[in-house]
């Protein structure tokens, strides 16, 4: 991942889409989504090894889209793992040592993280306003758009993303996550116009961009 995409992971940021998510709250964790006790004992006590860590990545990859539904043991058991890790930040970053699942996921949670930021800004809903008034249905979003841009827009994309996700359905996920950061990153020079506090989004969106791209990509090390 992408450094300046790391340095802007905070546990405020990220919050694991506390109260943005509506997908866990709708729906159960999907039959076999576990954590591995033994797994966790170990790796919080530093003895997993290297083919267990990847599983437990795997595992715990696999339950963050449905984080808000499960049940308080596993709730518990996942805790273990970010406070051993250090906290969010530090999650976001072991999971992108793992490659496949684990770091595409941790990409697409730190790009949703950055949508939640973006979302509320003025000049960024205006910009996004302006783009569909030329453009009302950007590449690869006719089938997640609403007629009407506000500041719920981006929320609800990312809620899709991790709906998506939660689903098993990766690719799409992935697609509409690479299709939310291209219209960003075209509409970033307004955006900055408008406000130039949010003169960093353009970047941002690249950077997000590629990374995503890159985790998708079978066999990929970046």
């Amino acid at each position: 991942m992408h450094e300046k995409l790391l340095n802007k992971i905070t546990d405020e940021l990220l919050r694991l889409r506390h109260d943005l998510s509506r997908t866990s709250r709708e729906r159960s964790v999907p039959s076999g989504f576990t954590l591995d006790p033994v797994l966790v004992s170990d790796f919080v006590a530093g003895t997993l090894d290297a083919r267990g860590e990847a599983a437990l990545a795997g595992q715990v990859a696999r339950l963050m889209p449905v984080h808000w539904a499960l049940p308080n043991k596993l709730t518990e058991t996942m805790t273990q793992v970010v406070d051993h890790l250090g906290g969010q930040r530090e999650l976001m970053a072991w999971l992108d040592r793992h490659p496949g699942l684990p770091r595409l996921t941790a990409r697409l949670y730190v790009f949703m993280g950055l949508l939640d930021r973006f979302s509320a800004n003025p000049a960024v809903v205006t910009a996004l306003r302006e783009s569909r008034e030329r453009t009302p249905y950007p590449r690869g979003l006719h089938d997640y758009l609403v007629p009407e841009t506000d500041d719920e827009t981006l929320g609800s994309l990312a809620y899709k993303i991790e709906e998506l996700l939660g689903d098993g359905r990766r690719d799409d996920a992935t697609e509409l996550a690479l299709a939310t950061a291209e219209w960003l990153r075209e509409t970033a020079p307004r955006a900055e116009e408008l406000d130039p506090e949010v003169g960093d989004m353009g970047e941002l969106m690249g950077h997000i961009h590629r990374d995503i791209q890159a985790a998708a990509t079978p066999d990929s090390e970046d």
